[in-house]
């Protein structure tokens, strides 16, 4: 393996166009990193090494085509797979279209984008991969889909982790708790009771800010860090470990 102080590092960031994407996007451009944000939205970051392509990630002709084409252009290293949709119901409601959806965008093009970027990680014997799981893969009332298919994230990193590590290749899981986001605010409306109430179950007694899961993002794609893989931090205040009240 080349000097890993010598790597030139070329990561994707899927969903970089907002909440806590665009802040990874963010932290990896401060840590030296040039950053390709596919996004349905364009991202609105100024930076000289940021790149923004849109695409729907639950479609997978256009996934596959966008893999190609980034994979084609970059010589992508790191991979950091943070798009991700909710679609909550109760069990009687739960929508197997929902579930195909999920499947698509939260494993699939997981796999997808892997694969694209693959060769260039075999050939500079160093690649990092994370894949960004939820603390509702340990659980969650109204998250069938979501929750099947985040935990399913986990074991999927820890098949990669085993196939790839001889590559200089290591895969790790961040699993975020309650985080301020917009999507968080779909679900919770903003200086509600309910919030309130939220944040008191809260171990730490705080809700999460995007910087606290770009933090654990940069430390798994950090090319020092190559002795830790198939791993699965928590950034959710505890409440991995304690009850959560939504």
């Amino acid at each position: 393996m080349s000097s890993e102080a010598s790597i030139s590092r070329v990561a994707i960031v899927t969903g970089g166009s907002a909440g806590i994407g665009k802040v990874i996007c963010e932290h990896l451009l401060r840590d030296g990193c040039e950053v390709i944000s596919l996004s349905r939205r364009h991202a609105d970051i100024d930076h000289p090494k940021l790149h923004s392509m849109e695409v729907d990630l639950m479609d997978r002709q256009a996934t596959l085509q966008a893999a190609a084409e980034a994979a084609k252009k970059f010589e992508v290293n790191t991979l950091v797979h943070n798009a991700g949709v909710i679609r909550g119901a109760l069990l009687p409601e739960v929508k197997l279209d929902d579930l195909d959806a999920l499947v698509e965008l939260h494993l699939g093009s997981a796999i997808a984008l892997t694969q694209a970027v693959l060769p260039t990680m075999k050939a500079q014997r160093f690649g990092r991969i994370v894949l960004m799981s939820s603390r509702a893969a340990v659980g969650a009332v109204t998250r069938t889909s979501y929750s099947a298919t985040k935990a399913g994230m986990l074991g999927m990193a820890r098949t990669w982790a085993l196939e790839l590590a001889p590559e200089g290749i290591t895969v790790n899981v961040v699993a975020p708790g309650p985080i301020r986001t917009d999507m968080f605010y779909d679900v919770i409306p903003a200086d509600s009771e309910r919030e309130r109430a939220l944040q008191a179950s809260i171990p730490v007694r705080r809700i999460g800010e995007s910087a606290d899961v770009a933090r654990a993002v940069s430390f798994f794609t950090d090319p020092a860090n190559s002795y830790v893989t198939g791993q699965v931090l928590y950034v959710c205040g505890g409440t991995s470990v304690g009850a959560l009240t939504l």
